[in-house]
């Protein structure tokens, strides 16, 4: 009888103690993955905060500086440019002013109007450089990537389509290309949306109404006395 006792008190007493070791492991690990989680997130915003600037809910890492170089008359058309962009498409205005630099350099490198490739964003996708559409086309230009995996290899593969600065002058450069394939800017415009045969060119009028706000934006500058509401 006294044995038995024995026996319970010390499997009572060894359930006790396996439950409290239980309970302190599971303890020490919370604590270690919260440690985990805590370092973690302060190394992801070391690293990025600084240098990203928010677009919507989207965070894109540029390096293109839009005044480098620029005199101040192309500054001040450059800052009306992007200000008119940021607040109609309500962006942060550093990283448009990163958006309408690259249109500039694409422009000069493939001839063609840098406002005109702007205007190409905004009705492609508003200027979101993680849209996507249902045909596959990628990024601010919605450049399909299947149909010109030869100019992406350069880029270092498909997935480049994604990085900003590359879509711009990637789109800039298969526009320019259907421009001459087609003999007009009109023609070409159709062409780069997919709907040559449309006869009533509904998506080239769309971007060259674009075009033209933009172009109202920088001769605001001009105006003297007059206050831009863009």
């Amino acid at each position: 009888m006294y044995t038995t006792w024995t026996k319970q008190g010390l499997l009572v007493r060894f359930g006790r103690v396996a439950t409290i070791l239980h309970h302190g492991l599971a303890l020490i690990g919370l604590a270690a993955m919260v440690l985990v989680l805590v370092r973690g997130k302060a190394l992801f915003f070391d690293e990025n905060t600084a240098r990203s600037a928010a677009v919507g809910s989207i965070h894109y890492d540029g390096t293109v500086s839009l005044l480098d170089g620029a005199d101040d008359a192309d500054t001040q058309k450059y800052r009306a440019l992007a200000n008119y962009v940021s607040r109609k498409y309500r962006i942060a205005p550093d990283v448009t002013e990163q958006f309408v630099g690259a249109a500039y350099d694409a422009g000069r490198q493939v001839g063609l109007d840098p406002l005109l490739i702007l205007a190409v964003m905004a009705v492609e996708s508003r200027f979101n450089p993680v849209a996507e559409s249902l045909m596959g086309a990628k990024g601010l230009m919605q450049v399909i990537p299947r149909h010109h995996l030869d100019k992406l290899l350069e880029h270092g593969g498909e997935e480049a389509v994604l990085d900003p600065m590359i879509n711009i002058a990637l789109g800039a450069r298969i526009l320019k290309e259907y421009v001459r394939r087609t003999g007009s800017l009109e023609a070409g415009l159709q062409f780069y949306n997919g709907a040559l045969a449309d006869p009533s060119s509904q998506y080239a009028q769309k971007v060259f109404a674009e075009k033209e706000r933009l172009q109202q934006a920088v001769r605001q500058l001009g105006r003297p006395g007059v206050r831009s509401s863009i």
